[in-house]
């Protein structure tokens, strides 16, 4: 495992793509509204990084089709947007992407309500939020990393919810995607000790019901199994001597 450190240039450069990602997230905030497709939120949420200077990442990383990934009531992560899905009023709605500012990376999600949701949305979605500052006590040199995991799940335990095993936080910096990965699930071991200077992407990603997820043929889309609804948080945080400092809050 190579987790980088980054130097103060870098982490100036992180903390700038840090703050477009969160103005770009509020902006999105307040275009989304019940009746639109998920392809028309995606294509203003592209118009919206650009704007910024900016490069939106998700666009052909792998051969992902689009800027945003889009995810609506059971869909977990990695909705891809299409002209004919459109969120509704009551829909709670995942927005996970990623930019580029001068070569670094940064990365973040929210899920949105729509209209008027049902009282165990706004539980599902203020929990999962919850579960993030919770993780992130921990996030702080000295710190084991494994101690941000166990502190997500505990905290999701409380509710009752379904803690996603097949997918995990990570690092980021020059890439998307670098170690270490970050499981939101308890670990037999106590994990790699945290260094000042590491940016780390932690993302609860909590069912209302079973952990279980399945993926669909489109081979993006992550459902729960049993259909019930799925909440996502994520920011970028560097770890610090002190308090982590989270990149994509403003």
């Amino acid at each position: 495992m190579a987790v980088t450190i980054k130097s103060e240039r870098e982490i100036e450069l992180m903390r700038q793509a840090g703050k477009y990602i969160a103005m770009a997230h509020a902006e999105l905030e307040k275009e989304v509204k019940p009746g639109m497709s998920t392809y028309q939120i995606d294509k203003i949420g592209e118009e919206i990084i650009r704007s910024y200077g900016c490069i939106p990442t998700c666009l052909g990383y792998e051969g992902y089709p689009a800027s945003l990934c889009i995810s609506v009531n059971d869909e977990v992560v990695h909705g891809i947007p299409r002209k004919d899905r459109f969120v509704e009023n009551g829909d709670i709605v995942s927005l996970d992407f990623c930019l580029s500012y001068k070569g670094y990376q940064s990365d973040c999600a929210r899920t949105l309500a729509i209209g008027e949701i049902s009282d165990d949305a706004k539980q599902l979605i203020e929990v999962t939020k919850q579960c993030f500052f919770e993780g992130i006590k921990y996030a702080k040199e000295g710190c084991h990393l494994y101690q941000i995991s166990a502190a997500i799940n505990d905290y999701a335990d409380k509710f009752g919810y379904g803690v996603v095993r097949d997918l995990v936080g990570h690092g980021i910096g020059r890439e998307m995607h670098e170690d270490p990965q970050i499981p939101n699930f308890r670990q037999r071991r106590r994990g790699m000790k945290l260094q000042a200077g590491m940016t780390l992407c932690i993302e609860p990603m909590i069912n209302m019901g079973r952990a279980d997820v399945a993926f669909m043929d489109d081979d993006w889309t992550v459902v729960t199994d049993d259909g019930s609804l799925a909440a996502h948080y994520e920011n970028t945080v560097l770890i610090t001597k002190g308090e982590p400092e989270i990149l994509t809050l403003i």
